[in-house]
Parts: C-alpha cells; structure tokens; sequence
C-alpha cells in the first residue's frame, strides 16, 4: 500500500465503458511524516476520497480486488481515508 495525497481530479469523457461512473483521482505519494516524494499517480476513488485528504492506495493487481474494480482496467485504486498515521521509534 502506498500512503498519498490528494491533488486533483482528471476528467475523461471517452473512456473505457468499465470505468464510466468512477472518479478519477490525481495523488502524490507521501513520506510517513507527510513531506511529498516525487510523482503523481491516477488513482480510481472506491471510498469518497475529497481533495487534500490523505488517503491509502493499492498498485497492480491488488487495484482490481478494490470494491467495484473487478475486470476494470485500473492499476491503482483509494481503498481507504486516513485519519492518522503513527510511528514508533526503535
């Protein structure tokens, strides 16, 4: 899983007919303690995902065992809002 922030939304009205109704997210992978790494990804929103919110998502093939994404053509799927994110220290 990968831990992301929420940046966008990408719009496509001629898509793949498996993805009609689904929302499309734009995410930037994130440190633990929340810095940005580099890169963006689209993701495909199965939880309600609103902008800014930090979120997990699945890559490959777990993305199409995501609620909803079974046979769709997805590589990355929000399975989940993050409320809050704690590490221990050795």
């Amino acid at each position: 899983m990968i831990i992301a922030r929420i940046l966008g939304t990408v719009v496509a009205t001629q898509k793949d007919e498996r993805l009609s109704g689904k929302k499309l997210l734009i995410v930037r992978p994130i440190n633990v303690d929340g810095t940005d790494t580099t890169g963006y990804v689209v993701a495909v929103d199965t939880v309600g995902a609103g902008f800014h919110e930090r979120v997990l998502v699945v890559a490959g093939s777990s993305a199409r065992l995501a609620q909803g994404m079974k046979d769709a053509p997805v590589d990355a799927a929000i399975v989940g809002v993050i409320d809050s994110v704690e590490v221990n220290g050795d």
